[in-house]
C-alpha cells in the first residue's frame, strides 16, 4: 500500500475567502499528529480551490486527526466563512505526478 492510501479519512469544505483556505491548510498540518504532515492538504492549491468551486478536500491518516482539524476550524473559523461539505471513511489521498506539480506551479503563478 502506498503512503497516500492511508490517508483515506477525508472531509470536503467550501470557503468562498482564498486567505482561509490557506489558514485550512495550515491548520490540516497541525491536526495530522503524526505521519507525513503535508498529504493532508495535497491538492488544495488556488488552482485546484477555483476548479472545485471553492471546495477544498483534506485527507487524514486516522478519523481522530480529521476530527481534530474540524474542531479546530470549528473554535477559530466564524461559520460564516466556511462549511463542511462532505466527509468520508474511503477516500485516499492521491499522489500528484511531477507534470502536475509543474503544471500547477505555471497556473498559480498568472
Amino acid at each position: 500500500m502506498n503512503q497516500h492510501a492511508m490517508y483515506k479519512f477525508s472531509v470536503t469544505v467550501h470557503t468562498d475567502d482564498l486567505a482561509l483556505l490557506h489558514c485550512l491548510r495550515g491548520l490540516s498540518q497541525f491536526s495530522q499528529k503524526k505521519g507525513n504532515v503535508r498529504i493532508p492538504w495535497g491538492g488544495t492549491k488556488k488552482t485546484d480551490w477555483k476548479m472545485a468551486n471553492h471546495k477544498a478536500t483534506f485527507h487524514f491518516s486516522s478519523p481522530a486527526y480529521r476530527k481534530c482539524f474540524i474542531q479546530e476550524a470549528t473554535r477559530l473559523v466564524p461559520d460564516s466563512l466556511w462549511k463542511e461539505v462532505s466527509r468520508s471513511d474511503h477516500d485516499p489521498a492521491k499522489p500528484i505526478t511531477q507534470e502536475q506539480a509543474r503544471s500547477s506551479k505555471r497556473v498559480d503563478i498568472l
